[in-house]
């Protein structure tokens, strides 16, 4: 389920009055995060340039792992 909602003094208010039971566990997923001043721009590193560490660590993949990436997680038939 998803509930729409905003921070409030630092708490998360959901809109339309929605109330959930206490104890119960969420996620919270930001959704427009930047500001007006901000842009989502090339203002950054690159997606190749924040995950560049991670190249080439995986051992032991099967040689079809990445055209096969559903069948190994999931069980999906091989492509």
């Amino acid at each position: 389920m998803t509930y729409q909602g905003h921070v409030e003094n630092g708490t998360v208010v959901l809109d339309d009055g929605m109330n959930l039971p206490n104890g119960v566990i969420v996620t919270v997923c930001l959704v427009d995060f930047l500001q007006d001043d901000e842009s989502d721009d090339e203002s950054g590193p690159s997606l190749y340039e924040r995950l560049a560490p991670a190249i080439g660590t995986a051992k032991g993949l099967p040689p079809d792992a990445s055209r096969n990436v559903d069948h190994y997680l999931y069980g999906a038939p091989k492509a």
